[in-house]
């Protein structure tokens, strides 16, 4: 029936330091949304606030999933995966002395995703040829862009329904960050996913996106309703394209 989220005037920070202040963000079912910004602008402290691990003190941030509306805030993080929202972390964060069918298997935690493992797996392993490659390899001994691979398979083990991916350009060259974003566009149309990206590569990035928001300081400075808006507005021609 379908899925999505609603990121309702949030206030969040850590201790007295305000990250994030008055932000509205909503991806609507089946959409790819990216929220824009450079670092230090509260991309992650987003993601953080809707997978549970920060807790804002202002606003609500709600999820619906298959016609069933869910409050996100003061949920567990555990929780919240196990509705279907899965977050591909900044910096990938994988096992590094556990092997890559490991790392993937650690994925699967959800209730709903675990008699589909082995379905899972040899989706995974289909869709990155190179993982089932080297299935028995440690995750830290790989390159850059195959564990960034190896992140965005693992959440796909969990067989998710709203999927976060924060930074996937990070530490990629320039020909891989490409292949990944074409991968993640792929990936939602052949599973249905919704999907909220942070990234700060405009160009890439909204090659995929339905349409997009600007953080800036921590407050959205842009809501663009479609990419061509997003394009045109004097916050990206400054930002991003160099232009006054």
């Amino acid at each position: 029936m379908g899925s999505s989220l609603r990121i309702d005037n949030i206030d969040a920070g850590y201790g007295a330091v305000t990250v994030l202040s008055n932000v509205a963000v909503d991806v609507g079912d089946g959409e790819t949304v990216v929220m824009l910004g450079t670092n230090g602008n509260g991309k992650s402290t987003l993601m953080r606030c809707i997978t549970g691990e920060v807790v804002p003190t202002k606003g609500g941030i709600t999820a619906e999933i298959d016609g069933v509306t869910h409050d996100l805030v003061g949920r567990a993080t555990e929780a919240i995966v196990d509705l279907g929202i899965c977050l591909v972390p900044e910096g990938r964060r994988l096992f590094p002395k556990l092997t890559v069918e490991e790392n993937l298997l650690l994925g699967a935690f959800r209730k709903a995703a675990r008699p589909k493992i082995a379905e899972n797996l040899a989706f995974c392993f289909d869709t990155f040829p190179r993982l089932a490659e080297r299935k028995n390899q440690l995750a830290g001994s790989m390159s850059g862009g195959e564990q960034q691979m190896l992140a965005l398979a693992r959440a796909l083990m969990a067989s998710p329904r709203i999927l976060l991916v924060d930074e996937p350009s990070v530490g990629l060259a320039p020909i891989l960050v490409a292949r990944m974003i074409d991968k993640i566009a792929e990936l939602k149309a052949a599973l249905g996913l919704t999907v909220l990206m942070a990234e700060q590569n405009f160009e890439q990035a909204t090659r995929i996106a339905d349409r997009g928001y600007v953080l800036v300081h921590g407050q959205v400075a842009l809501a663009a309703n479609n990419i061509a808006d997003l394009r045109e507005s004097d916050v990206v021609r400054k930002l991003y394209l160099g232009l006054d």
